[in-house]
């Protein structure tokens, strides 16, 4: 008996696997990361130089003057990026460290950044949390430089003589606005310091992310909340889009067209079945009051400057205005 009793077991003795050495995992190449880092650091602050009047192409020792906006930009991207890298390594998802996309210095110098899930979130609550990490990160890094760069922002006249870039007002920037100038005169306006201008930048860059469409963080939010019903809310976000960018701002098409490449659907997770619940279906319906404190409908227009005709001649009427050494001017 004994001797029938230990063959089954030698019969289905697991056998070790050796494997060849060509199907090793390759070891992660930071130094890509880095160059890309860095690089789009140097064209950000190519950007914030720009911006503040100065011309580093002629003398490269004036980027420093696009240091603060670069410095300041960077960081809530790379925060925003960390928090998804941190909770995709908390729940065992294999994931990149973050890549970094520059862009010309004539617009804004990057492209934002990204990092790759090399495989599955385990499931639909693993999803929410490596989604949802990274806007809140960025949100709460770009609170921080709003309110410290709106400390030293000024309050300026309009130059209605002049075209003017247009930089739409979400209900948060507003309400910061309010809070730290109070209701502002007519002809004048807020010119944001470098810090508030990429606090500015982080809140949009959040608010694109947030869309929920595709493999977007609003995606894998809206998925790990409604599972397969996501595909309605993407499509409803998609036809959302067009509308805007048909009366509000051309840059929305863009949106439109992006989510077509990449799909607009969600693939699922391991274990797809298992729901979310508690604090974060809670979080998750925070995460999408949020997303409406930040949006900004028509984000960037430009003002025309108003018409002087020839033989005609354009009175200015000037009041001393409720800032010091800045009169308000109103054409009459």
């Amino acid at each position: 008996m004994s001797s029938h009793s230990e063959q089954p077991f030698e019969l289905y003795r697991p056998v070790p696997v050796v494997r060849p050495a060509a199907v090793k995992k390759s070891q992660p190449r930071r130094w890509i990361h880095l160059i890309l880092f860095l690089v789009t650091f140097a064209t950000v602050a190519l950007n914030g130089a720009l911006n503040e009047g100065v011309d580093p192409f002629s003398e490269w020792g004036a980027i420093r003057a696009g240091f603060p906006f670069a410095i300041t930009l960077m960081s809530i991207l790379l925060v925003h990026e960390l928090g998804h890298y941190t909770l995709a390594r908390y729940h065992d998802v294999d994931a990149t460290l973050p890549y970094f996309i520059p862009a010309p210095p004539f617009f804004v110098g990057t492209f934002g950044a990204f990092i790759r899930m090399r495989s599955l979130p385990p499931g639909r609550p693993a999803l929410f949390d490596v989604g949802a990490a990274g806007p809140w990160a960025g949100f709460i890094a770009s609170l921080v430089a709003l309110a410290v760069g709106l400390h030293y922002s000024e309050v300026r006249p309009i130059p209605f003589t002049e075209p003017v870039m247009w930089f739409g007002d979400s209900l948060l920037t507003s309400g910061f606005v309010y809070l730290m100038f109070g209701s502002l005169p007519e002809g004048m306006t807020v010119y944001f310091h470098p810090v508030a201008f990429a606090a500015w930048v982080g809140l949009f860059v959040t608010v694109l992310n947030l869309l929920p469409m595709g493999q977007l963080d609003g995606g894998h939010i809206a998925y790990a909340m409604f599972g397969r019903r996501h595909r309605f809310i993407a499509r409803g976000t998609w036809v959302l889009m067009v509308l805007l960018g048909y009366y509000q701002w051309p840059g929305w098409f863009v949106w439109a067209i992006f989510p077509m490449l990449i799909g607009l659907d969600h693939p699922p997770t391991i274990e797809d079945w298992v729901p979310i619940r508690g604090w974060r279906r809670v979080g998750g319906w925070l995460t999408a009051g949020m997303f409406v404190l930040i949006f900004m409908p028509n984000p960037i227009s430009q003002r025309d400057p108003l018409p002087v005709f020839e033989g005609e001649r354009t009175h200015v009427r000037c009041e001393q205005g409720e800032f010091p050494r800045q009169p308000l001017c109103v054409w009459s």
